[in-house]
């Protein structure tokens, strides 16, 4: 239940903040919402900005809910093996 309320919270912030930016873009441009350029500005805004939101969010996110730890040096000799094996098929 908790991953549901999250993911809506983040959806609604996600749509907030882009509508925001598509009200200061037609407010600056003079540019009519209903119109055909309208309707163009606002796919490559949510299209785009949905997209960029979501890719700067996944790395954190991936990391924070599978408790991952990004090896920095090596300690042992199975890390250095990990991140060896990770080097040469990267």
């Amino acid at each position: 239940m908790k991953r549901i309320v999250l993911f809506l919270m983040t959806n609604l912030a996600v749509v907030l903040v882009l509508g925001i930016v598509l009200n200061i873009i037609f407010a600056f441009t003079g540019m009519d919402s209903r119109s055909t350029d309208g309707l163009l500005i606002l796919a490559i805004v949510f299209g785009f900005g949905g997209s960029f939101i979501s890719l700067a969010l996944s790395k954190w996110m991936a990391k924070r809910s599978t408790g991952a730890v990004v090896i920095e040096t090596p300690a042992n000799e199975t890390e250095t093996w990990l991140v060896n094996t990770v080097k040469a098929q990267a």
